[in-house]
C-alpha cells in the first residue's frame, strides 16, 4: 500500500450511551473500544476536583456523587437556560458533550496509535436548528474539526446498505435509543440512499421506560411503609433508583422478573418487577412509537410511497421484546434486529470514508486540470471520465480497490426535519407562520415566495424566522419557534403591496440562510440563522480553554 487517506472518524454521541468507528483497510467499519474494552461508553460526566472523568466509572459514581454527576445531558443540546453549577464555574450542554466526546477519541487513540482530528459526528433526525448547532459545537470544544453532522436513521442505513447492496428495498428505520426516538423510511439502491421522510421525538427513549420502572418503585415503596414522602426529592435515592430501573430493565429482557431492593431513610424493601407489570405501565410509550410511525408511513404516502419492504431496528432500547413482538403485530412483518448498539457509528464512520475519498479525488482532478478545488467542487461530476482516471490512479496509490473508491461515490440524500417559515398576515389580517420550506423537503433546498408590504411608504420589513413540527404551509405562530429575525429597509415612497422575495436556503447539515429582497430598487438583507441558543463569544472561548486543559479520565 502507497499513501494512506486522512482517516475521518465517526461518533455516535448517544443520549446514554457513544462510540466512536473507522473504516480500516480493508473497507469495513470498525468500532474501537474504550480503555475498559467496552465497545461503547456511557455518557455520563463526572466533575471530580479538577478532574473531568466519563464513562462507567462516572456512571457508578453517580450513587455517592449526585451532585456531580451529568448524565442525559443530549436532551438539554441547544436549550439556552440549562446550566449546570460546579466549583463555581457554569457548564452548557455543548461543553459537558465535548467531555463525552473526548473521552471516546481519546482512547481510541491509544488503541490505535494514531491522532483523532476530523469527525462526523451523528444527531437524531428529530433534531433542529439549535440542537444540531450545539452538536456541532460540542465537537469544536473537544478540538475537532467537525466535517459533517448528520441524521443517526440515516447513519445506520448506509451501514445496512453497506453490507447488502443486490437490490434496491424501502426501509424503515425504528431507532429506539437511550433517549430519543426517529422513525425514518428510506430508499436504498446500490448508487443512493435517498431519505424519504423522517420523524420522531427526541424527548422519547430508553430512559423513559427507566422513570416509569422508578415511579413504579416508589409506589411501592410507599405502600409498604406507610410512607407519603416524595422520595424521589433525595438525589441520593434519586440515582440510586435511575440505576437500578436501567438494571432491571435489561433483566426483564431476558427474565420473567427481578427482585429490586429500595433503600431510603433507614428503611428497605423488597419488590419484585414482574415482566407483565413492566409491560402494563410502559405500554403508553411504545404506542406512542406506533403512532409515530403510522404519521411517518402517511407522510410516505403523501410522495407515492405505499409500501415498505423491510423494518430494521436500531438503537440499544429495542432490545426490549415488546418492541419486536409489538411491531410485528401492527406491521405484519419480522423486523430485523441491525446491530443495535454500533449501526450509527459504523455509519458515520462509512459517511467520513466517502466524505475523504471525495477530498483526494477532488484534489487529484483540480491537480490535473489546474482548477481549483472550489471550482471542482462546485462543478463536481462523478460520473466524468476525469474522476474515473482519478479514482483508478487513487487505487494504485492507496491499495484501496477501484471498486471500494466507486462505491464510496454512492449519493446520499436527507431530508429536513423541520419546516421553516416567516410570520406573515393571512387571508383574515391575521399573524400567522407561511412555511417556505416544508418538513421532510429533501435537502440541499433552495426555495423562495413572495410577500407584500402592508401599508403605503412602509419604511422596513421585520422578518421573524420560525420553525416547526407540521407539513402544513400555514401554522398558527404559538405553534412555531422563533430561531432568528432580520430587518429589511425599504426605499421611501413604496405602495402597498410592494413585492418583497424571501428566499431560503438549507445545506446537508441544516444550516439555514435567508435573504430578503425587494424588487423595486433591489435592497436585501442576507442572515445566516446562529441561533442565540447555544454558547458563543467570550463562553465559547472559556469552555474550549477548559475543555483543552481539562484532565479527561
Amino acid at each position: 500500500m502507497g499513501t494512506q487517506m486522512k482517516r475521518i472518524y465517526g461518533i455516535d454521541l448517544g443520549t446514554t450511551y457513544s462510540s466512536i468507528a473507522y473504516v480500516d483497510e480493508f473497507g469495513k467499519a470498525v468500532v474501537i473500544p474504550n480503555s475498559e474494552n467496552e465497545r461503547v461508553t456511557p455518557s455520563v460526566v463526572f466533575f471530580d476536583g479538577d478532574a473531568v472523568v466519563v464513562g462507567g466509572v462516572a456512571k457508578e459514581s453517580a450513587r455517592l456523587y449526585p451532585n456531580e454527576v451529568v448524565s442525559f445531558i443530549k436532551r438539554s443540546m441547544g436549550e439556552p437556560n440549562f446550566l449546570f453549577e460546579y466549583n463555581g464555574k457554569s457548564y452548557r450542554p455543548e461543553e459537558i458533550s465535548a467531555y463525552v466526546l473526548k473521552k471516546v477519541a481519546k482512547d481510541a487513540e491509544e488503541k490505535i496509535g494514531e491522532a483523532i482530528t476530523d469527525v462526523v459526528i451523528t444527531c437524531p433526525a428529530y433534531f433542529g436548528i439549535n440542537e444540531r448547532e450545539a452538536t456541532k459545537i460540542a465537537g469544536e470544544i473537544a478540538g475537532f474539526n467537525v466535517r459533517q453532522i448528520i441524521n443517526e436513521p440515516t447513519a445506520a442505513a448506509i451501514a445496512y446498505g453497506s453490507i447488502e447492496q443486490t437490490d434496491n428495498r424501502v426501509v424503515l428505520v425504528y431507532d429506539l435509543g437511550g433517549g430519543t426516538f426517529d422513525i425514518t423510511m428510506i430508499d436504498i439502491r446500490p448508487d443512493a440512499i435517498q431519505v424519504i421522510c423522517t420523524g420522531g421525538d427526541h424527548n422519547l427513549g430508553g430512559k423513559d421506560w427507566d422513570d416509569r420502572i422508578v415511579n413504579n418503585l416508589v409506589q411501592e415503596f410507599q405502600t409498604q411503609t406507610g410512607s407519603r414522602e416524595d422520595i424521589l426529592e433525595d438525589p441520593d435515592t434519586w440515582q440510586d433508583l435511575q440505576l437500578s430501573a436501567e438494571k432491571s430493565k435489561k433483566i426483564l429482557s431476558q427474565r420473567e422478573k427481578t427482585p429490586i431492593a429500595v433503600t431510603h431513610g433507614g428503611e428497605r424493601v423488597k419488590v419484585e418487577l414482574q415482566r407483565d407489570k413492566f409491560y402494563e405501565i410502559t405500554r403508553d410509550l411504545l404506542e406512542r412509537t406506533i403512532s409515530l410511525t403510522h404519521g411517518i408511513l402517511e407522510e410516505a404516502r403523501k410522495k407515492g410511497y405505499n409500501r415498505f419492504d423491510e423494518i430494521i431496528l436500531v438503537g440499544g432500547s429495542t432490545r426490549m421484546p415488546q418492541v419486536e413482538k409489538r411491531i410485528k403485530e401492527e406491521f405484519g412483518m419480522d423486523p430485523k434486529v441491525f446491530d443495535p448498539d454500533e449501526a450509527v457509528a459504523k455509519g458515520a464512520a462509512i459517511f467520513g470514508w466517502k466524505l475523504s475519498i471525495n477530498d483526494d479525488l477532488i484534489k487529484r482532478v483540480a491537480q490535473k486540470t489546474q482548477k481549483t478545488v472550489e471550482e471542482i467542487t462546485k462543478t463536481m461530476d462523478t460520473s466524468s471520465q476525469q474522476f474515473k482516471d482519478a479514482a483508478r490512479e487513487m487505487a494504485d496509490d492507496t491499495g484501496v480497490t477501484q471498486a471500494a473508491v466507486e462505491s464510496s461515490l454512492i449519493k446520499i440524500r436527507d431530508v429536513t426535519s423541520k419546516s421553516f417559515g416567516v410570520v406573515v398576515n393571512n387571508a383574515e389580517n391575521e399573524e400567522a407562520v407561511f412555511n417556505v420550506v416544508l418538513r421532510n423537503t429533501a435537502v440541499p433546498v433552495n426555495a423562495k415566495d413572495t410577500f407584500f408590504t402592508a401599508v403605503a411608504n412602509q419604511q422596513k420589513v421585520l422578518i421573524r424566522i420560525m420553525e416547526c413540527e407540521t407539513s402544513e404551509e400555514w401554522v398558527p405562530v404559538e405553534t412555531a419557534v422563533e430561531i432568528g429575525t432580520a430587518v429589511l429597509n425599504l426605499p421611501t415612497g413604496l405602495p402597498t403591496e410592494t413585492p418583497v422575495e424571501i428566499s431560503f436556503s438549507l445545506n446537508r447539515e441544516g444550516r439555514l440562510q435567508i435573504t430578503a429582497r425587494e424588487t423595486t430598487e433591489s435592497k436585501e438583507v442576507n442572515v445566516v440563522i446562529e441561533t442565540t441558543s447555544v454558547i458563543r463569544g467570550k463562553d465559547l472561548d472559556e469552555a474550549k480553554a477548559r475543555s483543552q486543559g481539562a484532565v479527561v479520565q
